[in-house]
């Protein structure tokens, strides 16, 4: 069963599934491939997952809205707009778009599901995921059961220094909530 993961530059989301002997097809620019220009795949979709660039839309980059202007803007939606219409097209069973809080829902509506990592970091063996950091889900899935622990590490992200990879560090799939949703959506 194929899987299509875009925007997923690390794989963390779509790991569980390719464990499981899922088919994944893994759609990122830095390896190579812009979801724009994805074309229709011809086969039967199971699940998309969808994680685009937060980069324009999440609160904690609100102070520099204004002086970017409207084009970078425009260019995350386009991002967003190429999942849904992935979507669309390949109708799969399941699908889910994954941002922080922030502007995201003035084009897309009310998330169907808020969480934090440490909402699902029971289900690792470790505290990897025992931090906050608010995540919207929009599309049409099966609810992940929650197995909380405590956020022990707080809002570690914010607490990042500078670097180049710290973009790509703060937009990794917590690996607790990776393995619920799977179990959640798998067959």
């Amino acid at each position: 069963m194929l899987v299509i993961s875009l925007c997923d530059y690390t794989g963390a989301w779509s790991k569980p599934w390719k464990d499981a002997g899922y088919d994944v097809l893994q759609i990122d620019i830095k390896l190579g491939q812009d979801v724009r220009l994805l074309e229709h795949t011809g086969k039967d979709v199971f699940g998309v997952l969808a994680a685009p660039p937060c980069t324009e839309f999440a609160s904690s980059g609100a102070r520099w809205w204004k002086e970017k202007g409207d084009r970078p803007l425009l260019d995350g939606l386009a991002l967003v707009d190429a999942c849904c219409r992935i979507v669309l097209t390949h109708k799969p069973r399941f699908w889910a778009l994954e941002n922080p809080v922030g502007r995201l829902r003035r084009w897309l509506g009310p998330p169907r599901l808020s969480f934090n990592p440490c909402d699902y970091g029971g289900w690792l063996d470790d505290e990897a995921d025992a931090y906050t950091k608010k995540t919207l889900l929009w599309g049409s899935f099966v609810m992940p059961k929650k197995k909380p622990i405590e956020p022990t590490q707080g809002s570690k992200m914010h607490l990042l220094p500078p670097s180049p990879d710290r973009a790509a560090l703060r937009s990794v799939t917590p690996a607790g909530f990776a393995k619920a949703f799977f179990e959640a959506n798998k067959f």
